[in-house]
């Protein structure tokens, strides 16, 4: 039997999601084990899980997975490059590959841009391009073709993505292998598309209270049906508050903040009367919008940029099913695997709580009470497939 690792958000899962499941068994046998690595109530754009992650979770069981892991918070902030790493490492242990859905499945080609980008030439080259005004992507672009390596694969998110899989599992000398599947389909289409469906398209129709149904598996649709909802306009006078309270100690120490971006958010904080004022106050060419919102979720949460780059000290164990119990039993060989609601009295634990009571604040109907995440179990699902 084979496991395979998957790193991902479900924000919700959808039926592309189940044709990465399918995918997966038919290339490598039936009985593969398939292990999800899943942001928890945030995600990796800066912003609230529209679902929790509980019912994300079971979700995925419920529709092929059989374990499901939390990825850390310091991972799900970070960059793409961090996002990666991080997921790459809780991983690499005990998976034999790891499966990723991009607009451009050739295995050859992300590799040969992951090498690119960890050439020692690569460096300088970037911030000569970074010093000439452009933003990071047309900087990295610029770069990557003075090295002679097609740029044009990196036009795409899960491309980008896919090629940072590539380059943590050759930085980090992993014996697990990339498995990349072709995803059709437009990322961001916000529009219903029945064969290749985005979470972008369900979220809206979720919000909207249209017709979401035929777009996710039939194990979903249960678990989704009564969700309580969340997104960044419930909580925006949370955000607000926190924003116009924070001292300009507490911005400089803020992630992504660097080149004096940080500065830019404190006086747009201090002058703006909403949210989408200050992103707009703050964001240049030179940054992109998710580096901004992250920044800024950063800071409502109470993440330092030391926090964020100090690793997790165990990853969250959130649902299984009978085959995942022999794969979590394997895991546990290679770190740390905490069940969903032990809180641990550290630091790390303190602000796993800290940051579960805040999402409550994003609910759209009601604010959500403090104090779930010590009540939260394991999602034990019995049937295999």
């Amino acid at each position: 039997m084979k496991t395979v690792g998957v790193i991902c958000e479900y924000n919700p899962l959808h039926k592309g999601h189940v044709k990465q499941f399918d995918a997966i068994r038919s290339l490598l046998g039936q009985d593969t084990a398939i292990v999800c690595l899943m942001s928890g109530n945030f995600v990796q754009r800066g912003s609230p899980a529209i679902i929790d992650k509980s019912l994300r979770a079971s979700a995925a069981v419920r529709c092929g997975a059989d374990l499901v892991l939390e990825l850390p918070i310091t991972c799900v902030l970070s960059s793409a490059e961090g996002f990666a790493a991080g997921g790459v490492k809780i991983l690499s242990g005990f998976c034999d590959e790891l499966c990723f859905g991009t607009e451009s499945a050739d295995e050859s080609t992300l590799i040969r841009t992951a090498t690119a980008l960890l050439s020692p030439d690569f460096p300088p080259l970037l911030r000569h391009h970074l010093d000439t005004g452009k933003s990071f992507p047309a900087a990295r672009q610029a770069a990557l073709e003075e090295l002679e390596v097609d740029a044009g694969i990196l036009g795409s998110p899960n491309n980008i993505l896919g090629v940072e899989y590539c380059k943590a599992i050759i930085r980090q000398g992993c014996t697990m292998k990339p498995l990349p599947i072709h995803r059709g389909g437009s990322y961001h289409n916000d529009l219903p598309d029945f064969e290749n469906p985005s979470a972008t398209a369900v979220r809206r129709l979720l919000l909207e209270g249209g017709d979401y149904q035929s777009l996710v598996p039939d194990g979903a649709r249960e678990v989704f049906a009564n969700a309580p909802l969340h997104t960044v306009r419930a909580g925006e006078r949370a955000i607000l508050s926190k924003l116009r309270t924070m001292t300009d100690a507490e911005f400089e120490m803020l992630p992504h903040g660097s080149e004096g971006l940080w500065r830019k958010l404190m006086h747009a904080s201090r002058k703006e009367g909403t949210l989408a004022d200050i992103i707009a106050a703050t964001k240049s060419k030179r940054y992109t919008r998710t580096r901004i919102d992250r920044m800024i979720l950063c800071g409502f949460l109470g993440i330092t940029a030391q926090e964020l780059c100090a690793a997790a000290p165990y990853t969250r164990v959130l649902a299984l099913s009978e085959r995942g119990r022999s794969v979590l039993k394997a895991a546990r060989q290679t770190g740390t695997f905490l069940n969903a609601g032990e809180i641990p009295p550290t630091d790390y634990g303190a602000k796993e709580r800290q940051i579960g009571d805040l999402y409550g604040l994003f609910c759209e109907s009601d604010p959500e009470a403090p104090g779930l995440e010590a009540n939260r179990r394991i999602y034990y699902h019995s049937k295999e497939f």
